[in-house]
């Protein structure tokens, strides 16, 4: 029995489920404060006898062992949630291993062991919701360095009809500035669930997602990209997304995956809404494949 916790900015969704992807109970509830939201964390894992529990949370996180400040939400504008010790709060409450890590890199774990990266060496997980991150696994492995990546804040050449400055707080118009949920409200007045799927906003965003694509492909290339969140719900983003990328790349990467057959190369998440849970099950395993 495997714990997983998929703790997002907006919500915490917690589950237990089995080593081959199964998911058997879940729950989900806001992400108010650390003492509120963990409490509830604390409360369902009791007594449910799971040996390894896995976290993919919003960042951004230190997933380096042995740094000082491992496990700990770090520089994130999530209020209240700053340099908060997420393993340290677990590892007082349960004595099982633990992984901890991105939730993008969780979702990209779990679509590269269960879904639609499953048999494959490389997969790139990008979600586009409240704020935009991505997760990669090269070589079977996570990728980190320093510390995690930070794909969601490149910076992206300006569409020529924009005007709108860009929300992210710390670099104004890089890509999350641009491209995540809270732009299109504010770039369009309305929520992007609201707008019409002929909208020129897909267009627009179409136009920038396209761009972290080609910068994405060319730098890591992934065998397969996996677009989740709540944006990419808009179903008509992908094939603008694909027609976009092909003329930004304008031949220069001669491949049929994208050349050909880039519908079945950009992809939903084959796990769909469960992709950050099980994410964060493919952490846990990891964990107790560790021991």
């Amino acid at each position: 029995m495997l714990g997983a916790i998929e703790a997002g900015g907006t919500k915490f969704v917690c589950g237990i489920g089995k080593e081959d992807g199964t998911v058997l109970e879940r729950t989900s509830f806001p992400t108010t404060t650390p003492e509120e939201t963990m409490a509830q964390v604390v409360a369902f894992f009791q007594n449910k006898g799971v040996e390894a529990i896995g976290i993919g949370s919003f960042g951004p996180i230190d997933p380096v062992k042995g740094s000082p400040t491992y496990g700990r939400i770090t520089t994130t504008p999530k209020p209240y949630w700053s340099n908060f010790d997420f393993v340290g709060h677990m590892s007082s409450h349960f004595q099982v291993p633990i992984e901890f890590d991105t939730d993008v890199n969780g979702a990209a774990l779990g679509e590269y062991t269960w879904g639609a990266a499953q048999g494959l060496d490389s997969c790139l997980y990008i979600t586009v919701g409240t704020g935009i991150g991505a997760g990669a696994v090269v070589g079977g492995e996570l990728i980190h360095g320093l510390s995690h990546p930070e794909m969601g804040h490149i910076l992206v050449r300006r569409h020529p009809d924009d005007k709108f400055e860009g929300f992210c707080p710390y670099h104004g118009d890089c890509l999350e500035g641009v491209a995540a949920g809270p732009s299109l409200s504010k770039r369009w007045g309305v929520p992007g669930a609201d707008l019409t799927p002929d909208h020129p906003a897909w267009e627009m965003e179409a136009y920038y997602l396209a761009q972290a694509l080609m910068n994405y492909i060319l730098i890591l290339s992934p065998q397969k990209i996996v677009m989740g969140g709540g944006v990419m719900k808009q179903q008509q983003l992908f094939p603008l997304i694909h027609t976009k990328l092909q003329e930004l790349l304008s031949g220069y990467v001669q491949l049929p995956a994208i050349s050909e057959h880039i519908a079945d190369y950009i992809v939903s998440p084959q796990l769909g809404d469960n992709a950050g849970l099980c994410g964060a099950l493919a952490l846990a395993k990891k964990a107790l494949a560790a021991v």
